[in-house]
């Protein structure tokens, strides 16, 4: 008879801790599943991010038109002021919160790199950092500078592309 409730003893907590890991596997699988899209929901946040912040850029201070050129509208960048802040982009490290930042005129084609010197005969200009690889977020925007014309001052805006590059977490 001892021996008897011994062994129901025995049973009893072999499914006791059974039935425990049972549930501690269960848990782990659920929290697997719940945080396996967790890097997935990371990038899709850092890339909202950076389309937010290519429209708050185009109509920034230190990019947007204004009233410089009577262009109230939005997505307007000023050619001038992007090569002046672009001379002086160590005085804003980490400023923006990303990697690259870079306007690419549309037409004509070409892969010249805009300098003080061959400015505006030029088609990319690089902001900030370096040429723009892996993940990066591009916006349609006019890029507007003030020309000469035969003693006349116009405004003379072509179509651009801002390209904003960030970090995949």
């Amino acid at each position: 008879m001892k021996n008897k409730s011994q062994m129901k003893i025995q049973q009893m907590a072999f499914m006791l801790i059974a039935v425990t890991l049972f549930f501690v596997l269960v848990g782990m699988l659920v929290l697997v599943w719940k945080f396996s899209d967790l890097r997935e929901t990371a990038t899709a946040l850092e890339e909202k991010e950076a389309m937010l912040l290519i429209t708050k850029l185009a109509n920034s201070p230190e990019f947007s038109c204004g009233r410089a050129f009577d262009y109230g509208g939005s997505a307007c960048i000023d050619a001038d002021k992007v090569m002046m802040l672009k001379e002086n982009i160590g005085k804003y490290p980490g400023f923006w919160g990303v990697k690259n930042i870079e306007i690419r005129k549309i037409y004509p084609e070409g892969e010249e790199i805009c300098s003080l010197g061959n400015y505006p005969n030029c088609n990319i200009i690089r902001v900030k950092g370096d040429e723009i690889s892996g993940n990066y977020i591009s916006n349609f925007v006019a890029l507007c500078r003030k020309e000469l014309y035969e003693g006349d001052v116009y405004d003379k805006c072509e179509l651009a592309k801002l390209m904003v590059s960030y970090e995949e977490q």
